[in-house]
């Protein structure tokens, strides 16, 4: 129950269209609920304006399944990150109207009511075409929080002259997610053209240098640029809830 939804519930009550039994009767749902297995936070989407998401590695496709199918039925949306192939095909068949997304490995269900707009555009940029996993699922993440994200792709600094020619994108942008493996370079790159809060996302992408994409991580937090935040290896979906937050709070 998203906090829009309680606020006309109340404002209902106040000009008399609703009877009081009945809002109490909706807000009377238990705010967890547990199963064998899992205990899920029916509230989150009241104090942080969308659900509990489900991480999907590490749970059996029937756990995310059970999980998923209880969320959806509040109406409020739902998004689950890091879904193998199996548990994708079984929400598939379990949720109508389910989005599934095999690059970014999630599954989006929209809200009923659809969540207020944030501020301007979050571009994602990726330094190369092997970073598009974590990117994608950075992307998806921000359509289900309801930002509008635009794209730029492969643009690292072995090719500096890319990035530069999507001047104007990055310009525009009220928030910039980078993407980067290997060396992890592009991030300070960006942070020094752009006036927009960026957010460096390190990926495993890489030669055994790389350290798995530690090098890339170590590289962004020591980034000479202001303004450069810096998320965990390959958590694209932090870096959009960061972003969202950033261009939510300024509505």
């Amino acid at each position: 129950m998203k906090r829009e939804h309680v606020r006309d519930l109340l404002q209902r009550v106040a000009d008399g269209s609703l009877d009081p039994e009945h809002v109490l009767g909706q807000l009377s749902f238990e705010p967890a609920e547990s199963l064998s297995f899992a205990t899920i936070d029916h509230h989150r989407a009241l104090r942080q304006g969308f659900p509990e998401v489900i991480y999907g590695a590490g749970k059996t496709p029937e756990q995310v399944r059970d999980i998923a199918v209880r969320i959806a039925a509040r109406g409020d949306g739902l998004l689950v990150t890091r879904l193998d192939a199996d548990a994708a095909d079984l929400l598939g068949a379990s949720i109508p109207g389910l989005e599934l997304n095999a690059l970014a490995r999630t599954a989006h269900l929209a809200a009923a009511t659809p969540r207020p707009p944030g501020r301007g555009t979050v571009l994602v940029v990726t330094a190369g075409t092997s970073d598009l996993p974590v990117a994608e699922e950075a992307a998806v993440t921000l359509n289900a929080l309801g930002d509008c994200v635009a794209r730029v792709t492969d643009v690292g600094v072995a090719g500096i002259h890319r990035l530069l020619a999507r001047g104007e994108d990055l310009a525009r942008a009220a928030v910039v997610i980078v993407v980067a493996g290997m060396d992890g370079a592009l991030p300070s790159v960006v942070g020094g053209l752009v006036r927009a809060p960026v957010i460096a996302v390190p990926t495993s992408v890489g030669y055994g240098a790389s350290f798995h994409g530690l090098a890339a991580l170590l590289t962004m937090l020591n980034s000479c640029a202001a303004g450069v935040t810096v998320v965990n290896i390959d958590n694209g979906f932090g870096a959009a809830v960061a972003a969202s937050r950033i261009t939510h709070s300024t509505a």
